[in-house]
């Protein structure tokens, strides 16, 4: 009878060795300290068996937050903090804003035009330089040139004082450790909370109106620019720097001279991310007063006028895709100016653009067509309407054996959002912690599991728990329609060049659009309620789901793709034993962003009757009722932080899986 000895181990393959599994050890665990909740609330109350938050652990914020309400409206404008600071910040905005503005009306309608054009050309070439013009020239075109040029000023001047504020983070935390280390974990937090919920806070101490919109744009289009240029600087090559040091460089210079130049694409690709937030934010914050166009587009949803809103929407559309093409295109050609031989390059290139862009300004004012002319404008708003007007008629509801649209968003309400919802609300609270407990413990660490769970109990204690379970069945539906869809696309895009090809541009502008833009669509095709906001979610989610499953699909070890080949596998055992287990990163990658995506748009579907939190928020906007806003806003944020780190593997955890893998 064969023994073990030191020297030919046995390898223990029953219940012991699933007991010291690390991810079992885990849930038992949990389960003890279930078993131990259940006995303790039986012992205390009945109420620990049903799925309502116990009142005792409920704190009222109600008459705390009414009394700072009512203390800041009434010394708005006599307390130094507001007279002597915050006032001075709102003006300065105002004037700056104001400003810009005015230089763009001065600059007309042909100087606004060919000026972007050709600062395009001097920045990505004669191809973008013509979409540029064309795309300005297209917002004339629909009537919106004047709430074009607001949303283009509000843009100009957030997205300067987002980089400005992004740089000094940045160079902060690239070239100190300390200041990383507290800097990384702001920053993670920052980018997962949806937009809308940075909105209240600034419009209650600054008012509804532009600085309040400014100020809530900077703040959450500031992050990308601090965390790539941190990055940048951190990565610069080590061999330049100890060159740079070996010749006597002071920390200025190395920094000017070394680091700066290497992580100019990085730099570039921050700048393109802040403009992209930036635009999006400020569309958003049109709720709070930014005017321009995402007040067109607010007010023509508010009163299910679709062709307004698509009027307005389709310059959003391009103002993004130009800006994206532009700056992208920028930090594609970054490391290529040495090797511009071009007689226009450098100084001389942008002298002849700034020329351009002044002689076409004075051209239209001498001619005295400083204003898009008012026959040039082509009103598509009744062709839009009666469009929608057929599709209600026809295929909006009672369409032979199918169903019309609103037949599916009512059976998707019927069928997935009440059951899913009534199943959270019907758990007991204390089970929703534990399975939020374990999710994150099992995908992280004790740390994650403990932040998770306190952001889900902040929930309770504010008095949310429904309604944030209901935001949370929405985020639920939407994110496996948007996995199922997203992983399914992303799978064919994989495994087929041509039709990953043809998705690319259509994905690119999805990816680009701001979240706005969405709600206008299924308005449109749906009407009002909770799974149109669902709908809005998923389709602004799914670029991002499959271009992240395609890349990690595509990005498989081909050595590994080949073994299997030759060892005769099918391609769908390729698919389900090679590059999904080898893809598992990206693939956990893609789902944290789709539910972080996800909650963005269902939040903002409160404008179209998705209830819920989004709904508080904006009652609280539109009322100045902080009491409701800010304690739906602070349970948007607190869920986002939730999600996220249910979803987001820590580095460690992904190192093992990948290992494993």
């Amino acid at each position: 009878m064969a023994t073990a000895t030191a020297s030919s181990p046995v390898r223990d393959t029953g219940i012991g060795a699933l007991l010291r599994h690390r991810a079992v050890g885990k849930l038992l665990l949990l389960a003890v300290a279930a078993a131990a909740l259940v006995l303790y609330g039986s012992i205390l109350d009945a109420k620990w068996a049903s799925g309502a938050w116990p009142d005792a652990l409920t704190v009222d914020l109600t008459e705390p937050l009414g009394k700072t309400t009512d203390w800041i409206i009434d010394n708005r404008d006599n307390h130094p903090l507001f007279v002597y600071f915050l006032g001075h910040i709102s003006n300065a905005i105002v004037l700056s804003v104001r400003g810009v503005y005015l230089v763009l009306l001065a600059a007309g309608w042909a100087g606004v035009t060919i000026g972007a054009g050709l600062v395009a050309w001097r920045v990505a070439g004669v191809r973008l330089a013509v979409m540029a013009s064309a795309a300005f020239a297209v917002c004339g075109l629909l009537g919106m040139w004047v709430p074009t040029m607001q949303t283009l000023a509000l843009m100009i001047v957030a997205v300067l004082a987002s980089v400005v504020i992004g740089l000094l983070l940045g160079l902060a935390g690239g070239l100190n450790d300390r200041c990383f280390r507290v800097l990384r974990p702001v920053l993670d937090t920052m980018q997962v909370l949806p937009a809308y919920a940075y909105l209240l806070p600034f419009a209650l101490v600054f008012g509804m109106g532009v600085p309040a919109a400014i100020i809530a744009t900077v703040v959450y289009a500031a992050p990308p620019m601090a965390r790539l240029t941190a990055l940048g600087l951190r990565g610069a090559d080590s061999g330049v720097m100890e060159a740079v040091t070996s010749l006597g460089a002071t920390g200025r210079q190395r920094l000017f001279s070394a680091r700066l130049p290497l992580a100019r694409k990085e730099l570039l690709l921050g700048l393109n991310q802040t403009i992209m937030m930036a635009l999006s934010m400020a569309v958003i914050a049109s709720v709070i007063g930014a005017g321009g166009l995402g007040d067109r587009v607010y007010q023509a949803l508010s009163t299910v006028d679709v062709g307004q809103a698509l009027a307005a929407g389709i310059p959003i559309v391009l103002l993004a895709v130009v800006l994206d093409r532009v700056t992208g295109a920028a930090g594609e050609r970054a490391g290529a100016n040495a090797e511009d031989t071009s007689p226009l390059r450098g100084g001389r290139g942008w002298a002849v653009a700034a020329a351009g862009t002044v002689l076409a300004a004075l051209a239209a004012r001498f001619a005295d067509r400083v204003d898009w002319p008012t026959g040039w404008v082509v009103n598509i708003a009744p062709s839009v309407n009666t469009a929608k007007e057929w599709m209600v008629d026809h295929i909006y509801t009672g369409v032979p054996f199918v169903g019309g649209t609103a037949d599916w968003a009512a059976h998707f309400t019927d069928w997935v959002l009440n059951p899913v919802r009534d199943g959270l609300q019907g758990l007991p609270w204390w089970s929703v912690l534990l399975v939020v407990a374990a999710l994150a413990w099992l995908i992280g660490t004790w740390q994650t599991a403990l932040t998770a769970v306190a952001a889900m109990g902040a929930i309770g204690v504010l008095g949310v728990w429904d309604k944030s379970l209901d935001t949370l069945a929405q985020v639920l539906a939407g994110v496996a329609v948007t996995l199922v869809l997203g992983f399914a696309i992303g799978v064919a895009a994989s495994r087929s060049k041509r039709f990953e090809s043809l998705l690319r541009p259509v994905l690119d502008v999805f990816q680009t659009m701001p979240q706005f833009v969405y709600l206008i669509p299924v308005v449109a095709l749906f009407g009002i309620g909770r799974a149109p906001a669902v709908a809005a979610a998923v389709v602004y989610a799914l670029p991002a789901v499959v271009r992240i499953t395609t890349q990690g699909l595509s990005q498989v070890d081909a050595a590994a793709m080949e073994s299997s080949r030759s060892l005769g596998a099918t391609s769908w055992q390729q698919l389900r034993q090679v590059q999904l287990p080898l893809a598992r990163p990206a693939l956990m990658l893609a789902l944290n962003q789709g539910v972080v995506l996800v909650l963005a748009v269902v939040v903002i579907g409160g404008l179209v009757g998705g209830g819920a939190l989004g709904y508080d928020v904006v009652f609280g906007i539109a009322q100045g009722d902080l009491a409701t806003g800010l304690v739906a806003g602070i349970a948007i944020v607190c869920l986002g932080l939730m999600l996220d780190r249910v979803t987001q593997p820590t580095a460690r955890r992904a190192h093992s899986a990948k290992k494993g893998a």
